[in-house]
């Protein structure tokens, strides 16, 4: 699960890229800070699918984990964020 300022940042950057393709204009013609952050989403999305055979890849099955060690504030964290707390010390 993102955060909200993440969310609303790839929120942002489909309505621009949307408002580009209706006015005819190539992925190329789209402002540059917009095309790399669609560029990170989806190589984040990609990286999450290839990796990780035994590490927990999605929000859920982090928060499953986070709920077993009974870890506070869990409900509210990110997928991000249930990773860092997880981590052995």
């Amino acid at each position: 699960m993102a955060t909200n300022k993440q969310t609303d940042a790839a929120r942002t950057n489909v309505r621009k890229a949307q408002a580009g393709a209706k006015a005819k204009k190539t992925i190329s013609k789209v402002p540059a800070k917009t095309r790399s952050a669609l560029g990170k989403q989806g190589a984040a999305v990609a990286q999450r699918k290839r990796t990780g055979s035994s590490e927990p890849k999605t929000r859920a099955e982090l928060y499953e984990l986070a709920k077993k060690r009974d870890l506070p504030g869990r409900s509210k964290m990110g997928r991000d964020e249930l990773a860092k707390a997880l981590k052995p010390k």
